[in-house]
């Protein structure tokens, strides 16, 4: 390393009293910013269609196969049609991003907030977020508040269930690692062990065939299947949410992406211009009449 050409002290002494001046100004700026994020660490840049993407002027989005009614139509990502669907293109317009630009890409539920290199941008597939799985990924703020409801058959054990301790003596059921089945375990302590499955078509299969008593999945899911896939199936009731803060879906990103703010603030404001609040409104139905169980 070479020497630093002497510079007069006079000069170091006001260089050095203008950058603490300005870093001192700055601070509160970059505080605020840290604690506005939920997860994960700001990097890069944000301008519209510049960000840094797994592929240049691409942005790479990913979800379940197939693809569940009422977050996607006709089990089509790509369509546009569904809340999560219409949710990851609004997102995307945020960035930059024109429908040609979105490429989709099919990633297992569980795979998705696994610890390990991610091959998508940002994953959208009604994710819970919290503490244990931000360990592993990063998270976007929440674009929808979650209600977990229990589904029985009309007539069934389930059916006239008021309260969380009558589900106790019950079999319930639910798809491996989901808030659902953190909902049976933590919130109703059956005296069962729970029946998991892999797939929400297997939870429903057995609903339908008896091998459980009710099943536990979110709120806007509960009505599409009563209404279109198990109609002889009832809505018992919906959970309390746990805690202070609702449970909230959020958009997934590899852990420590420089994505992750950039995503952040687009989500933010689709829920501030009232955008989430209209695509809730189009494409999920409304939970006022369905029964709190405590």
């Amino acid at each position: 390393m070479h020497p630093a050409p002497r510079v007069p002290r006079p000069a170091i002494v006001a260089v050095t009293t203008a950058l603490l001046a300005l870093a001192v100004g700055c601070a509160p700026q970059l505080e605020r910013k840290a604690a506005d994020a939920p997860s994960g660490s700001a990097g890069g840049t944000c301008a519209p269609g510049e960000l840094a993407t797994r592929t240049a002027g691409k942005l790479t989005v990913a979800t379940d196969e197939p693809a569940y009614e009422p977050w996607f139509k006709d089990d089509r990502p790509a369509g546009g049609e569904g809340y999560e669907s219409a949710v990851a293109y609004a997102v995307a317009e945020r960035l930059g991003y024109d429908r040609s630009a979105v490429v989709w890409q099919s990633v297992p539920f569980n795979k998705a907030f696994a610890p390990g290199e991610k091959t998508f941008d940002f994953d959208i597939n009604q994710v819970s977020i919290s503490d244990e799985r931000k360990k592993a990924v990063d998270f976007s703020s929440g674009y929808y508040d979650v209600r977990q409801a229990v589904l029985a058959l009309k007539g069934g054990k389930a059916a006239g269930a008021t309260t969380v301790a009558q589900l106790r003596g019950l079999k319930l059921g639910a798809q491996v690692g989901t808030t659902s089945l953190d909902y049976i375990t933590d919130v109703v302590k059956p005296e069962r062990q729970p029946a998991v499955y892999a797939k929400n078509d297997q939870a429903k299969s057995a609903l339908k065939n008896g091998q459980v008593d009710a099943i536990v999945v979110d709120l806007p899911t509960a009505f599409y299947i009563t209404a279109a896939e198990v109609t002889d199936a009832r809505i018992v009731g919906q959970f309390e949410n746990q805690g202070g803060a609702p449970e909230q879906f959020g958009l997934v990103l590899d852990k420590g992406s420089a994505l992750t703010s950039c995503v952040t603030d687009a989500v933010d404001a689709l829920r501030e211009n009232g955008t989430l609040t209209k695509i809730e409104k189009r494409w999920l139905s409304d939970a006022v009449d369905v029964p709190v169980l405590k």
